[in-house]
């Protein structure tokens, strides 16, 4: 973790604020993740009341990080408006291509734009850091092609650089993991459909509640593939028949637990 008092750390947090200050009046695209909050949280700050935040709301969206989002917004003081999405009736999307991502943001950010502008929001904010810009995210081809402005990447900052400034701000949610939306536990090339993405939010939502922390539950047909930390390897197995009979319910005829434990993107490859 980074210490607040690196120089080059003040340096990128007073970039930052000057970028946002600058625009004078913006929309945060918003999921409740460490990345978008710390953008929300800078712009009530510099901005005061000319600041909305706004999230995309589908079925590829969990309820329980919906309800972090709304709290969380609600705690910084700045009004979210919940969105109704229908990437679902996107064939690009729901297809499930390997450009899955790009279809999906590429959607959300048209449609965030179109409900900021009607409300005099010209410009959206959203929260990729500059370790995104590193990687081959087929989404940040929509950040180009919507026009919106990524201000933790024009300023530097890192992941962990994010976590240590939200961690100074007081911010709950600064060291939560990553949470990507619940299309992603499908392989690429299986339709994505409700049925699956409901499957998928009650199986994750019976781990967490065993305590296990980063979770995931990828989907093979009616098989599920757990995935947990290397720490919650041995207490997802002391667990083994509540995760069984709890994932069974949710709709698997299998279930499993991947020795070798959570990755991100491990469907990737």
């Amino acid at each position: 973790m980074y210490s607040v008092d690196d120089p080059t750390l003040q340096d990128k947090e007073r970039s930052l604020r000057h970028h946002i200050r600058s625009l004078e009046r913006a929309a945060v695209a918003f999921s409740g993740g460490v990345d978008s909050t710390l953008v929300l949280q800078m712009a009530k700050e510099e901005l005061g009341e000319d600041v909305i935040a706004l999230i995309a709301v589908s079925p590829v969206l969990a309820k329980i990080e919906l309800d972090d989002a709304v709290k969380i917004a609600r705690t910084i003081g700045v009004t979210l408006l919940q969105v109704a999405s229908s990437e679902m009736d996107d064939e690009g999307f729901a297809s499930n291509g390997r450009d899955r991502c790009y279809q999906c943001k590429t959607h959300n950010l048209s449609l965030l734009l179109e409900t900021a502008g009607s409300m005099g929001f010209g410009i959206l904010l959203d929260g990729s850091n500059a370790d995104d810009m590193r990687s081959s995210r087929p989404g940040l081809r929509s950040l180009r092609e919507t026009g919106t402005l990524s201000p933790l990447a024009a300023a530097g900052l890192t992941k962990d650089e994010v976590r240590a400034l939200a961690k100074k701000e007081g911010l709950s949610n600064w060291n939560k993991p990553s949470s990507p939306c619940l299309a992603s536990r499908i392989p690429y090339g299986e339709r994505i459909t409700e049925e699956k993405l409901r499957m998928v939010e009650a199986a994750e939502g019976s781990l967490h509640s065993l305590g296990l922390g980063q979770v995931r539950v990828r989907m093979h047909n009616d098989v599920a593939r757990i995935e947990v930390d290397e720490a919650d390897l041995q207490s997802a197995l002391d667990h083994r028949m509540e995760i069984v009979s709890a994932l069974k319910r949710a709709g698997f005829k299998f279930v499993s637990l991947d020795l070798e434990g959570f990755r991100s993107g491990s469907l990737d490859r």
